[in-house]
């Protein structure tokens, strides 16, 4: 792997950005279908937005001269979901090219001397990430997955996570489909507030079994999509298993997915102690290294985490 493609693992974090689909929402007003925020790559005023976001998070890092990853806004490109909004098979291999180049535009413009700006396409699961008896088999989601990595390899992406994965059956698929492309990517699981997976399975186990399953071909694996109340404890052990963690993407919210999924208003809460959390598991597990942030999450939770955690 190189500098590139995955990010080392440095005493000074590598961040990214926040809950981009909740501020779309939330603090634009933006109406996302099927919580996909690909479709604004179509116009002159969507770039515009995604522009406005990823320059507000990207900033934090630029000021701090930390290392940024700019991932594609495609977690939502892929044939289930893009056949809902009228995306067939050539159309979703443009807009996922698309979102990788617009990354690698704001890569060019950005990108200093003294800091590294990769550009990761991102996966969605195949089926609704909260309801956990939509499970995919390994070889339904490698055939599922392929065309997606394909094309972001196609566009010169540097890797690609997968985030919101809720068992480990599909985890195993991505996992082979990015090694057969050729492609390095990273696999971000989810969690209930018990610190399991929607599918039951307990954290340490499902990243056992994927790197089982594929020789441990996974770059790393992140947790996302979760508070950190709902999985510090599954953290505190000495398990190999650990060391394979690399990042964190948490939601502000301590709320279950349930509730979130029913909110009408967002709850942010707090920014500063959300960053001293991500200091607190840093301290506990030094190989968490790529840190963001997911639902309810902006730009002030990425500048208290990068103060907490430099």
């Amino acid at each position: 792997m190189t500098r590139a493609n995955i990010p080392p693992r440095p005493s000074r974090p590598i961040l990214t950005d926040s809950g981009l689909e909740t501020w779309l929402i939330f603090e634009r007003g933006i109406d996302l279908p099927e919580f996909a925020a690909f479709p604004l790559l179509e116009t002159s005023e969507g770039r515009d937005l995604l522009t406005e976001y990823w320059e507000l998070n990207l900033g934090v890092a630029t000021a701090r001269g930390l290392d940024f990853i700019l991932g594609a806004p495609t977690w939502r490109a892929s044939a289930v979901w893009g056949a809902r909004l009228g995306y067939d098979a050539a159309a979703l291999d443009r807009i996922n090219r698309d979102g990788i180049a617009f990354m690698q535009d704001l890569r060019d413009r950005h990108q200093g001397p003294s800091n590294v700006m990769p550009v990761w396409g991102s996966v969605g699961p195949k089926s609704d990430a909260y309801k956990p008896d939509q499970q995919t088999g390994p070889a339904e989601a490698e055939a599922y997955h392929r065309p997606q990595i394909d094309s972001f390899k196609a566009a010169g992406a540097d890797a690609f996570t997968a985030q919101t994965l809720t068992h480990s059956d599909e985890a195993i698929g991505i996992a082979l489909a990015a090694r057969a492309a050729g492609l390095p990517c990273t696999l971000s699981f989810t969690t209930e507030t018990d610190g399991r997976l929607p599918s039951g399975e307990g954290l340490g186990a499902a990243i056992q079994r994927v790197d089982d399953a594929t020789h441990a071909s996974p770059a790393s694996y992140m947790i996302n999509c979760a508070h950190p109340d709902h999985f510090r404890d599954a953290l505190a052990t000495d398990a190999p298993w650990l060391q394979r963690l690399g990042g964190i993407r948490a939601n502000a919210s301590r709320l279950s997915h349930a509730a979130l999924d029913n909110a009408t208003e967002l709850d942010p809460g707090d920014p500063v102690e959300l960053g001293a959390l991500y200091r607190q598991l840093r301290e506990a597990v030094p190989s968490l290294t790529v840190l963001g942030g997911c639902c309810g999450t902006d730009r002030r939770h990425i500048e208290q985490i990068g103060k907490a955690c430099v």
